[in-house]
């Protein structure tokens, strides 16, 4: 089973950046796709982003334009970098990887945007 790990969270102002990485304990390229979801208190786990190992990036609308998926195949990491940090994007944000056979998640990490 793959481990993944994410991290980069903390506090940050209203219109802030972060950038979260998603460090894979095996190559990525074994996922045919890689995501992340973010999930608010006593709300459900939502899309964010993904990109298909053959090119195809995908955004959710709430994060166009704001939000940007990469990736590093030599570290085996995921990044995900959020541009003009909302209020309405604090939650926990996962990794997740899709392979042929198995799906495997990340324990998530945290951001809070506050003033």
């Amino acid at each position: 089973q793959v481990h993944l790990v994410e991290s980069g969270g903390g506090l940050v102002q209203p219109g802030g950046s972060l950038t979260f990485s998603c460090a894979s304990s095996g190559s990525i390229s074994s996922f045919y796709a890689m995501d992340w979801y973010r999930q608010a208190p006593e709300m459900e786990r939502e899309f964010v982003a993904m990109f298909f190992t053959a090119g195809t990036i995908e955004y959710a609308d709430s994060v166009k334009g704001r939000f940007t998926i990469s990736r590093d195949n030599a570290a085996n990491t995921v990044y995900l970098q959020m541009n003009d940090l909302q209020p309405e994007d604090t939650a926990g944000y996962y990794c997740r990887g899709r392979g042929i056979t198995n799906t495997d998640w990340g324990q998530g990490t945290q951001v809070n945007v506050s003033s």
